[in-house]
């Protein structure tokens, strides 16, 4: 056992009341945030809100002999009712039913229930199998206060009849919509198939309730192996409008979707302890489509007579509809019927995202600026701060379309006149799900360092054809480019099959990852033959040579291949062979080394 001596004692004493006080309360610097230390100083957390049965009593509202509201009240004191919807209740219920009743809880104290800063969790069975299908959760805002952001108005589908929905937090009693376990086993249900639709507003300030902001978020689930393969989000941006006499709304919905997020997980790696891992996302922004005719009705949807008198506004619970985009036709209308002027892809190079949502958007900015809100390219407090590709097409010349480009063997964005990959070659920097950078960090979240430079790769399209014809390479991270590759001047090819988004199944989206990284293996083992034909040591990169699954050898055929191209190129300045370097370079960014050897 080594001995330690007081001095080190004392600083290990010191370095822990350090940590102590920063896990307690850890300042941000995003508007004075302070973790949500609930998380981290509790033990164990139910999954069900808990009432004292012995203060339940019963009314009956229809006087036919049976209860329609269970009045009762929590363990931190609060009370609360369930309103009895199918009207199946009995005197010797605990609580009410997770199929067709209503719980509402009076969450400020002042002796009304579905009003001011209350919480409302409805639940829907229009196919009458004692199953919920719907879950509403209404949490009202602050009565003078009709802005966006401090209330909630959601709809959960379960489309997979997993029979999980929303997660509200059982002692916050809060929509914890990013809650989770391992990295990325949420506990609301963006597993699977399932469907979202969600406003932060309050109700009784929203004109039509049959539509939304998200306007649906979907996921799907194409192997019913319980994860989610691609997800879409559909936003619908709420419209501020001025209430009078004849109308008592601050807020409306223009029926048009004029944004569309859609992302892939396009190897389909995602399992237990992995549950989400998109790979690429693309944005659609512009006038979109009107979306008005994709009306679905509820079913079923019976509500106790008598109980409007505990609500606010009791308009959603008299819903028989919701307009929006569905899981089939969604694809399609954002192709067919969307007019859009801008388009963005972004793609997880460093496979580090276990975000819900998708991969998160890079902004058309600084490479070189660093930190959310700073003005880089991760200026998108959500987005990774490295190790991600963002590309833009500012006038949606390419129609949302992609291409694996010869230069470097990768899928991007037809049209894009811009690009930039931020290099986290290992995933030091891990993202994890949250990306947010600001008050809704988890505990995983003390381990998160930023980084303060990258390497960087910058894509250009200087002949304006949809292609990049030019990289840019700052290998190091001190913001000067040091090489400079223009197809033009090699004289060879930028261009390559255009793959069409609007045909684009998600079967066809994985066909395009793996060519892409086939493609890519294939053409660093043919370098590889290329070095070794100049008796170059390739021993070196052993490590990249047996990948165990699709994503690796992607990650690894890229790595190995500009590796030996850097060594084929040492050798050529060593053997002053500026030839010999020119054709090096066409051959690597040509994706094709045929001139070295006949494969």
């Amino acid at each position: 056992m080594v001995k330690r001596n007081s001095i080190e004692i004392k600083i290990e004493i010191v370095l822990t009341i350090l940590m102590i006080g920063l896990i307690a309360s850890f300042p941000l610097a995003q508007e004075g945030s302070t973790l949500r230390n609930y998380q981290l100083n509790r033990g164990v957390v139910p999954f069900k809100i808990h009432t004292i049965f012995s203060d339940n009593k019963f009314e009956d509202l229809d006087h036919d002999g049976d209860p329609d509201v269970l009045y009762s009240k929590l363990e931190n004191g609060m009370s609360c009712l369930w309103i009895d919807d199918d009207d199946d209740m009995k005197i010797s219920d605990l609580q009410g039913d997770l199929d067709s009743d209503c719980l509402v809880i009076d969450m400020n104290g002042d002796g009304n229930y579905g009003g001011e800063l209350d919480l409302n969790i409805d639940y829907i069975d229009p196919d009458k199998d004692q199953k919920a299908d719907i879950q509403l959760i209404v949490d009202n805002g602050k009565k003078d206060f009709h802005g966006k952001w401090e209330s909630h108005f959601l709809v959960f589908f379960d489309d997979d009849k997993d029979g999980v929905f929303s997660y509200m937090d059982a002692q916050t009693l809060k929509f914890e919509g990013w809650d989770h376990s391992g990295l990325a086993n949420f506990f609301a249900d963006y597993h699977g198939k399932s469907k979202m639709l969600k406003v932060h507003i309050t109700t009784s300030d929203i004109q039509n309730l049959e539509y939304n902001w998200e306007n649906p978020f979907l996921w799907y689930d194409y192997d019913n192996d319980g994860l989610t393969e691609m997800a879409i989000r559909v936003v619908d941006e709420p419209i501020s409008l001025k209430p009078d006499h004849g109308n008592p709304y601050y807020w409306g919905f223009s029926k048009t979707a004029s944004l569309v997020q859609q992302t892939w997980d396009l190897d389909n790696d995602s399992a237990p302890g992995n549950e989400l891992d998109f790979d690429l996302s693309l944005k659609f922004m512009g006038q979109g489509f009107d979306y008005s005719d994709q009306i679905h009705y509820i079913g079923q949807n019976p509500t106790q007579p008598r109980t409007d008198k505990f609500f606010q506004d009791p308009r959603w619970r008299h819903l028989d509809r919701f307009i929006f985009p569905d899981h089939e036709m969604t694809p399609t209308l954002v192709h067919e019927r969307g007019n859009w002027q801008h388009c963005w892809l972004v793609f997880d190079e460093d496979d580090d995202c276990q975000r819900w949502e998708r991969v998160e958007f890079y902004d058309p900015l600084s490479p070189f600026k660093f930190g959310a809100k700073n003005g880089g390219i991760d200026n998108n407090p959500q987005a990774d701060v490295s190790g991600d590709r963002g590309e833009w097409d500012a006038d949606f010349s390419g129609k949302g379309n992609l291409y694996i480009s010869p230069l470097d063997g990768k899928i991007h964005l037809y049209g894009a006149e811009l690009g930039y990959w931020r290099i986290d070659q290992n995933a030091t920097y891990f993202q994890g799900w949250q990306g947010w950078r600001g008050p809704n960090l988890q505990p995983e979240d003390f381990a998160t360092v930023e980084p303060q430079k990258a390497a960087t790769i910058k894509y250009e399209d200087t002949d304006n054809n949809g292609y990049f014809d030019k990289m840019s390479f700052d290998m190091d991270g001190d913001t000067i480019f040091e090489e400079v590759i223009s197809t033009e001047v090699l004289h060879i090819n930028d261009e390559s099959p255009v793959f069409h988004s609007n045909q684009a199944s998600y079967k066809k989206m994985q066909k395009l990852f793996k060519a892409s990284t086939e493609k890519m293996w294939k053409n660093a083992l043919n370098s590889l033959k290329v070095a070794e034909k100049y008796h170059l040591n390739t021993n070196w990169y052993s490590n990249f040579l047996h990948p165990k699954s699709l994503q690796e050898k992607y990650h690894n055929g890229f790595w190995l291949g500009y590796f030996v191209y850097r060594d084929l190129m040492q050798y050529a300045e060593y053997k002053s062979d500026s030839a010999l370097k020119t054709e090096f370079q066409k051959a690597y960014f040509s994706s094709s080394w045929k001139t070295f050897n006949s494969f």
